[in-house]
């Protein structure tokens, strides 16, 4: 949701301050009696507005007013998710019964790093058919060399010498598809030179492999486990340096979503903030919450976001504006929970002042009345003027 003033509740608000107020005076009279010497006394002030001593203008921090370009941000929550572009599931290439898991969870593997072993049948007939592929090809091609020799001198016709060709062709042919097949059984090239040289190889052991570089996040077998060629999920490898986060937008809000919107990603962790950028906003709103989800593609670093993960969220939205933007901690509220600030008059007092408050933007407020450019407001020790004040 776009985030705007609130109106809090005005007893709870008056019970939170008591307790910041109780502790900032207690600071600042320790401090005060920790000194060696007085403290000047405050110069009395103008009705309606407090007057502090030098000691106590200490604890407090004063802003001055200028002019800043922002964008309106539009706050919400979101899921952390895989970024489905460079994460797969790895399904079972051959029937059989895992022998062997190589890997664990959380474990980087590369592209084409062996992840089970499997006792395939389907793996031993492929390398078996390959084999007598490459004999017959081997063979039916020396038989039409032979031919075409004998059509040079007469020695057969020419359509016995066509014909071997084609014999020969199509044997190749059988070969290449049944190469292509190990290699979709991935079957590694060490194990297809060895057949092509004609050496002895395995044949019932077949390795499920990764198809890309990436973290072993899901083991969805076990040993021992029947597998189902093309059907069996096995694994789940993900690429971690980049995730998606599933962010929930409100319907008021979703017109100012827009793809290449940039974000900030709060983790919640010692990670803090992670930028963003909107890359695709759905077409469709959930039934149940009635949101549109805005996906934000985050890079990852450390792999702080897990999937599953809840986040908040800022998006930026709209044309770049200027305000008068002051920080949240200098915003208080009365009585009547309207919202007002501390600002520093010419003789050194400071006077409670009420403003009009625009869009939040981050950890500021856009005041769209009662401030100018140049006023000096109080953004630190604002409760312990208003503690001053009601005595």
């Amino acid at each position: 949701m776009r985030d705007r003033s609130v109106r809090p509740n005005p007893l709870s608000d008056k019970i939170a301050r008591s307790l910041a107020i109780a502790g900032v005076v207690a600071a600042v009279t320790l401090s005060g009696c920790s000194s060696k010497q007085p403290a000047a006394a405050a110069t009395p002030a103008a009705p309606g507005t407090v007057a502090l001593s030098a000691a106590q203008r200490r604890h407090i921090q004063l802003y001055t007013v200028t002019p800043s370009s922002f964008r309106d941000t539009i706050e919400t929550t979101g899921t952390v998710d895989f970024d489905n572009d460079r994460a797969t599931s790895v399904l079972a290439p051959f029937n059989g019964p895992v022998t062997q898991i190589l890997v664990s969870l959380g474990q980087r593997v590369a592209k084409g790093q062996p992840l089970a072993i499997v006792s395939s049948g389907d793996f031993a007939a492929a390398i078996s058919t390959y084999s007598k592929a490459i004999v017959t090809a081997r063979n039916a091609r020396a038989l039409a060399n032979a031919d075409k020799d004998l059509l040079a001198h007469n020695g057969i016709a020419e359509r016995e010498a066509a014909q071997a060709q084609i014999d020969a062709t199509g044997a190749e042919a059988d070969r290449d598809a049944a190469r292509e097949a190990l290699v979709a059984l991935n079957v590694g090239p060490g194990t297809i030179k060895a057949i092509q040289a004609g050496r002895q190889v395995s044949g019932s052991a077949g390795v499920i492999r990764s198809p890309i570089a990436g973290t072993v996040v899901e083991q969805l077998v076990t040993p021992g486990q029947l597998l189902q060629a093309g059907t069996t999920p096995c694994f789940t490898v993900a690429n971690l340096s980049q995730v998606w986060v599933q962010a929930q937008v409100s319907g008021a809000d979703v017109a100012g979503v827009k793809p290449h919107a940039a974000a900030q990603i709060e983790t919640g962790t010692d990670a803090g903030t992670l930028p963003g950028t909107v890359t695709d906003v759905s077409a469709l709103v959930d039934p149940d919450t009635r949101a549109v989800t805005a996906r934000i593609v985050v890079g990852n670093p450390g792999d702080v976001l897990k999937k599953q993960m809840y986040v908040g969220v800022r998006i930026e939205s709209g044309a770049p504006k200027t305000g008068l933007l002051v920080p949240v901690s200098a915003i208080l509220r009365d009585d009547e929970n309207l919202p007002f600030l501390y600002l520093a008059r010419p003789d050194g007092s400071f006077a409670r002042h009420h403003v009009t408050l625009g869009d939040r933007t981050g950890d500021q407020y856009d005041v769209t009345e009662g401030l100018q450019l140049g006023d000096r407001i109080v953004v630190d020790g604002a409760i312990y003027l208003q503690f001053m004040q009601s005595q």
